[in-house]
């Protein structure tokens, strides 16, 4: 009797203790410096679909709004390699590498992580801008927050949508390196909603940049 009892007792504690380490939603990393990860945005850790909580999270620092938790928990429900945290780990490397190929002009790069459409305008803007002679010497100051604001999946296709506050110092320069407009010491805030899309049936774990939105 006492047997059972301590080995219930153990199991309730496994079960609590993975969903803190899974769905503990204070990541620690929205204050944080990006660093580039191996994959972008990767998956790892399996939860169960059932893991996910139905209480609404709170508003500050959170992972998710309360609005996306039931996307969220269709996604693990059809890819239980799906993690939140280590999600929006990738999410805010891919912001920082895409806003860097993009500034840098490096069509290549960018090839690699975005959807076509957001390819072909981007690669619109870039060609602009070298046509206009003009060079972005742009620095991600820091990410000031990062959240998933929506999330869906249709059939076996998932979208996530996440909303970056962050700030930029800008400078924009001529061909031959003279300051056109900018400045380093002052950040620009930038407010975006970034839509990331990922067949959950492909074997690759990345997910695409398939829509960006500049918000207020």
């Amino acid at each position: 009797m006492t047997i059972g009892i301590v080995l219930l007792a153990m199991i309730a504690l496994f079960v609590g203790l993975r969903l803190y380490a899974v769905l503990g939603q204070r990541t620690g990393h929205e204050q944080q410096p990006v660093t580039r990860p191996d994959a972008v945005p990767g998956v790892a850790n399996p939860p169960a679909a059932a893991d996910l909580p139905a209480v609404a999270p709170e508003q500050s620092g959170m992972v998710f709004d309360a609005g996306a938790s039931a996307g969220i928990r269709a996604i693990i429900g059809a890819d239980p390699d799906f993690d939140v945290a280590r999600f929006m780990d990738g999410a805010q490397a891919a912001y920082a590498m895409i806003l860097e190929a993009y500034w840098k002009g490096d069509r290549e790069e960018l090839g690699h992580l975005v959807g076509p459409d957001v390819r072909a305008a981007f690669e619109s803007a870039i060609a602009e801008r070298e046509t206009e002679g003009h060079v972005l010497d742009n620095r991600l100051v820091n990410i000031e927050k990062a959240t998933i604001e929506a999330a869906r999946l249709e059939g076996k296709t998932a979208e996530i949508d996440v909303r970056f506050h962050a700030f930029v110092a800008a400078i924009t320069r001529d061909k031959d390196g003279n300051l056109i407009a900018g400045s380093l010491s002052d950040a620009i805030e930038y407010n975006d909603i970034w839509t990331f899309r990922r067949e959950l049936k492909s074997r690759d774990p990345n997910w695409l940049l398939v829509d960006t939105d500049e918000v207020g």
